[in-house]
């Protein structure tokens, strides 16, 4: 395959930027529906409101305090900020000024609650002020922070107000003057990253590169000796041993980041930081951090990821474990764990297209985080199993209700991902109904997408142009595409000719009118697990395009773990699923241990087997009809590769 030195800097279209149909605008029509007044009112039913209301008493401690010193009560900040930044991107798509004037409030609530130095925190200004920046590793103020600077970003460029904006300008100037390496100052940083990814944002939308300087800032430090936590520690009279899960891997602090090398950890936190140091490597075109982010990449892809896209198997740490340790049942898989790697992945993109990183992007996001929101928007799944009893389902809220507002901020901008910028390219990363704008060669361009994208392969793309242009318009090829063919104003191309990294890259003048048609083939295919990842053996995975299918018992009757796959995939039927939005299911041939085995426990002779068509269902829109069982590994026989 081609490749192309990355040196370049491609920068995400601003959500504005992008309209989406298609299955991506379904989903953000369920969030303008439901999901954005739904985290407003839940995150006013916990309290959340009422903490940063100085015209009331403080509530106090709602949710006690816990073992590790803290409560996630402390995280409340980052609930409201990502809440506040779905609705902004709502807002954006439908207008509705009631949820506005909602927002309007909470913003008016933190301008008042704000001190005179910048300082913003509901907790530690209103409940435990005396323990201001005591405790970074466990406490979370630099985290909250974070997702109230992604709420102020994304309101002002849904709104055009600044107000929020203004405020964590002011705190983010303040912590400017608090953290680094000159006198009386802090060189610590986040025990839960998201700080340094939120900056680059307020970076990019001000135009100041302080915001990004304290970013590279907080990366660079993070792991140093003598280590900031434990002088910490002993500055506040904590124990240096005795903290939660006992290692700084849980926090990916345990070394300096560009001598990281595995995985490790809490799975959000890592997924956020290598978020923020692939930023901070394309702002700085930092190829020591790139090839840090390729090696920890590698790490995860090929030994520590579901085929899902899920990652993190265990709830004790909601994180990493052992390799090719992938359990499908108790699989934990956070919600936000899967946005977090989308996060990852598309900021990999940003010293050029490549798909080892998009293709996984578009796993994680149609798989391990879409699954985390049901289909009518009001429910939400914290972990993702890849095998249920009939006992796991969706959930109203959660004690730590950290992924309802980050499945749906994802869902609700993700034109965003779909689509990024450079001085003379664009890159399509995802492919979906939409329409993207965007200046470049000095003209102003509208791209459009004309699909029915995932359930049909067919693509075709509109230019039109205010005056001709030349720039190159970047293609992911999927690497499961065989077959992909490519035509440019009806013209065919030679697609591996033309194909770099995995994206098709055409660079011509283009003009009002210009049409290119990918076409990718979506047959579905068989997928089989590394014979070290013991939970699969003997089975089989099926993908269609970027979906991962399952069986559940609504369509196939109880007891999956009796269904076995011996039919050829090309028998496979399709057909659409009214009750899951016309999604595509997947009828296959099949056999089942028949019902007859009688009261034994145990026999000498195997079970009889019957013919039977096994339905598969796209995995991310599983628990949305009758509850019951699911599987996604099904047990296989020696023809289902075929």
């Amino acid at each position: 395959m081609n490749t192309m030195k990355r040196d370049r800097q491609f920068r995400p279209l601003p959500v504005p930027s992008v309209d989406v149909q298609g299955l991506f605008g379904d989903r953000q029509d369920a969030i303008c529906d439901s999901t954005a007044a739904t985290l407003l009112d839940r995150c006013v039913e916990a309290g959340m409101v009422k903490a940063i209301d100085t015209s009331i008493p403080s509530p106090g401690v709602i949710i006690p305090i816990q073992p590790w010193g803290g409560t996630t009560q402390m995280f409340w900040d980052s609930d409201l900020g990502k809440s506040i930044e779905t609705v902004a991107y709502s807002l954006y798509r439908r207008a509705n000024p009631e949820l506005e004037a909602r927002v309007d409030a909470i913003i008016d609530l933190y301008e008042k609650l704000q001190n005179e130095d910048g300082y913003l925190n509901a907790w530690f200004q209103r409940v435990q002020p005396e323990r201001r920046w005591t405790n970074l590793r466990d406490h979370h103020e630099l985290y909250c922070a974070g997702h109230l600077m992604e709420g102020a970003v994304a309101y002002y460029q849904a709104t055009g107000k600044k107000k929020l904006l203004d405020i964590m300008c002011r705190y983010a100037d303040y912590l400017i003057t608090v953290f680094g390496r000159g006198p009386g100052q802090m060189p610590g940083y986040c025990g839960h990253e998201e700080v340094e990814l939120a900056l680059v944002k307020l970076a990019r939308v001000t135009g100041e590169k302080k915001y990004l300087d304290l970013s590279k800032f907080f990366v660079d430090e993070r792991g140093t000796e003598p280590h900031f936590f434990t002088d910490e520690a002993l500055r506040d009279g904590r124990d240096v041993a005795d903290f939660h899960q006992k290692t700084y891997e849980y926090g990916q602090s345990h070394v300096p980041v560009r001598e990281q090398t595995k995985v490790v950890g809490h799975a959000v936190r890592a997924m956020y930081l290598y978020a923020g140091m692939a930023d901070i490597a394309t702002e700085y075109k930092d190829d020591s951090l790139t090839a840090a982010l390729e090696t920890l990449w590698d790490d995860l892809t090929t030994k520590q990821m579901y085929v899902t896209g899920g990652i993190g198997p265990a709830a004790a740490n909601e994180g990493f474990t052992d390799y090719y340790d992938l359990p499908n049942e108790t699989a934990y898989a956070e919600t936000c764990a899967s946005v977090g790697l989308v996060f990852w992945a598309n900021r990999m993109l940003g010293r050029g297209p490549n798909r080892r990183y998009a293709d996984i992007m578009e796993q994680a996001l149609y798989n391990g985080a879409m699954a985390g929101l049901s289909l009518d928007g009001k429910t939400f799944f914290y972990e993702n199993p890849l095998e249920s009893g009939g006992k796991h389902h969706r959930w109203v809220w959660h004690h730590c209700p950290c992924c309802p507002p980050n499945i749906a901020r994802l869902l609700a901008s993700i034109g965003s991902y779909m689509y990024a910028v450079a001085d003379n390219e664009i890159a399509v990363h995802l492919y979906g109904e939409s329409q993207a704008r965007f200046e470049i060669g000095g003209a102003k361009i509208e791209l459009s997408q004309k699909t029915n994208y995932p359930w049909e392969g067919a693509i075709h793309f509109g230019v039109k142009a205010d005056k001709p242009a030349r720039f190159a318009i970047t293609l992911r090829v999927p690497g499961w595409a065989e077959g992909a063919t490519l035509k440019v104003n009806g013209e065919a191309i030679d697609i591996a000719s033309v194909t770099i990294d995995g994206y098709a890259r055409i660079e011509r003048d283009w003009k009002s009118g210009d049409a290119i048609d990918l076409e990718i083939p979506l047959a579905p295919r068989a997928i089989f697990a590394n014979p070290l990842v013991r939970q699969d053996a003997g089975r089989t995975a099926l993908m269609r395009g970027p979906l991962v299918y399952c069986v559940e018992a609504t369509d196939n009757g109880e007891g999956l773990n009796r269904l076995t796959l011996t039919g050829d995939l090309g028998k496979a039927k399709t057909s659409t699923v009214d009750a899951l939005r016309g999604a595509v299911a997947l009828d296959l041939p099949a056999q089942r241990d028949a019902a007859d085995w009688g009261t034994a426990l145990y026999r000498t002779s195997p079970p009889k087997q019957e013919e039977t068509t096994a339905r598969f269902v796209p995995y991310p829109f599983w628990d949305n009809r009758t509850p019951g069982e699911m599987l996604v590994w099904v047990r296989t026989g020696a023809a289902s590769g075929e």
